[in-house]
């Protein structure tokens, strides 16, 4: 420990009798970094905010109907490419700095520095900061107006020129399969002009002709079969109808008596009230019983003698028996027409069948062309529904604001610089020139050969037969002399400290 102690002291003296060394590099060191503290330029930054709303109600409302351009992804992809060489190019260009690039060399440099400097931010998935710092307050305003700028336009261009050059090509390809098709669709007219029609309209195939053939045969054959039972049935039911009916003027309820003046009641009851009242039933039920005597009676007097009509009667068509004639005519049509087309159902398929066999080409040919007639429509349905979807896309894009970008605070002229933090930089100077008054001793005294006592004497192995101790004390007068000096010369670097800190604080750079 007494070694220690004695260590210790021995180059604290040694440092003391270099002070002026080292107050010497305070001094050169706080004046020298306090200078160039003040040489340093002031940095400017600009800076701007910009929401950017890809509407999240009409994005699923458009889900299979438009195409999905995906906003969120487009505008992760221009974020990550606004700083790419060309938008850096077309920034230079904007804000005027190509009048002091002087070579191809430079250029390159003022690109990595702009790309280096100017800082992109996300704060959530929505808000975006786009900032830069500049010595030229107006340049840097400038800088980061033009980039959002770029931002809005590439955002807000971009989707709708890809949508753009997608509708024409869907338009131009639609166009060649018109083209297309109205060739194909001729050589199949020509086709079936020359063949008479034995190819079966709609079907793709000879064989699908003639599959639809035998359903169409099987479908007349049972049409056949009801119209036939249906004819027997109205035949029967005309033999059991008479022809001719009796009508009688002086029967009961004949000539329009009390059955029409009855009708007439019920006419007159049915205007007030409905079928459900009981004197409209009532009255129903009396025609009823009128009808069905004058019937009877009718029935006895309806052939006299020698088959001619009974006095007071006379004979009128049955309308009930027209009726039925006129309906088995028009079965019997129907039963015409559909055997006609049994008929030449049945010859089409001997036509086919026989194609089948003795001009097989003549089928492939058919086959083929039936075949590249469907791809065609079916590829030319496709792109008519993608062109559909585009368009709707595009309208959503351009009409519909579908990206909405709002800018929250633009970029303002810069008043005050946001660099250098010179407050910083004045007290790491002060420390640092500090740190020399003692570090700088300390080293020198390293270097010093001399002796402080008598143990380093000994340590030269002669003898050292005593010491002399210094007599006496120093006065405070003396020790006043010798450490006031230093304290001041320090004294005097804490001053401009202070007033450096304070002039900082008064101009207010520093926030």
């Amino acid at each position: 420990m007494e070694f220690l102690r004695a260590f210790i002291q021995r180059h604290i003296k040694a440092a003391w009798r270099r002070r002026w060394l080292g107050v010497a590099a305070a001094w050169a060191i706080c004046l020298a970094g306090w200078v160039l503290v003040a040489l340093l330029p002031n940095q400017y930054e600009a800076r701007a905010e910009l929401y950017v709303d890809t509407n999240a109600i009409l994005t699923p409302l458009l889900s299979g109907i438009a195409v999905n351009t995906s906003p969120a992804g487009q505008l992760d992809m221009l974020q990550r490419t606004l700083l790419s060489r060309p938008n850096i190019q077309t920034l230079i260009s904007k804000t005027e700095q190509d009048l002091y690039v002087t070579g191809p060399g430079a250029r390159d440099q003022l690109i990595r520095r702009l790309q280096q400097n100017i800082m992109l931010g996300q704060q959530g998935a929505d808000l975006f900061t786009i900032a830069y710092r500049n010595t030229d307050p107006k340049l840097a305003q400038r800088v980061v107006q033009t980039l959002l700028s770029i931002f809005i336009e590439r955002a807000t261009g971009t989707n709708h020129r890809q949508m753009e050059n997608a509708r024409r090509f869907l338009e131009h390809q639609l166009a060649s399969y018109q083209q297309q098709l109205r060739a194909v669709q001729a050589q199949e007219t020509a086709f079936r002009a020359k063949y008479m029609g034995m190819f079966v309209p709609g079907a793709v195939g000879v064989n699908e002709a003639l599959v639809k053939l035998h359903t169409e045969i099987a479908s007349i054959q049972s049409a056949l079969q009801d119209r036939s039972l249906e004819v027997q049935a109205l035949k029967k039911e005309l033999a059991g109808t008479q022809r001719m009916l009796v009508s009688e003027d002086l029967l009961p309820g004949g000539g329009g008596g009390p059955i029409a003046q009855a009708e007439a009641r019920l006419q007159m009851m049915k205007l007030q009230y409905t079928d459900d009242y009981p004197g409209v039933i009532a009255l129903e039920k009396q025609i009823a019983a009128m009808k069905r005597d004058a019937a009877r009676a009718a029935a006895k007097l309806r052939v006299g003698k020698a088959g001619k009509p009974a006095p007071g009667t006379r004979s009128v068509p049955n309308p009930v028996y027209d009726q039925i004639k006129v309906k088995i005519v028009l079965v019997e049509g129907e039963i015409k027409s559909l055997r006609q087309k049994l008929a030449m159902a049945r010859r089409g398929i001997i036509q086919l069948t026989h194609l089948q066999t003795q001009e097989p080409n003549l089928v492939t040919d058919y086959d083929s062309m039936n075949r590249n007639a469907a791809v065609l429509r079916k590829d030319y349905d496709e792109l008519l529904d993608r062109l559909q979807s585009a368009n709707i896309a595009e309208a959503a894009d351009t009409q519909a604001n579908k990206v909405q970008i709002q800018v929250i605070d633009p970029p303002v002229l810069p008043r005050l610089p946001v660099a250098p933090n010179r407050l910083l930089l004045v007290s790491g100077v002060l420390l640092a020139g500090l740190a020399a008054a003692v570090v700088v001793p300390l080293l020198l005294a390293q270097l010093d050969r001399s002796f402080f006592g008598v143990e380093d004497l000994r340590q030269l192995g002669l003898p050292v037969l005593g010491g002399i101790s210094m007599l006496g004390s120093r006065t405070i007068r003396q020790s006043l002399r010798i450490y006031l000096p230093v304290g001041a010369a320090l004294s005097v670097l804490l001053v401009m400290y202070g007033g450096l800190v304070i002039r900082i604080l008064r101009s207010t750079t520093v926030f």
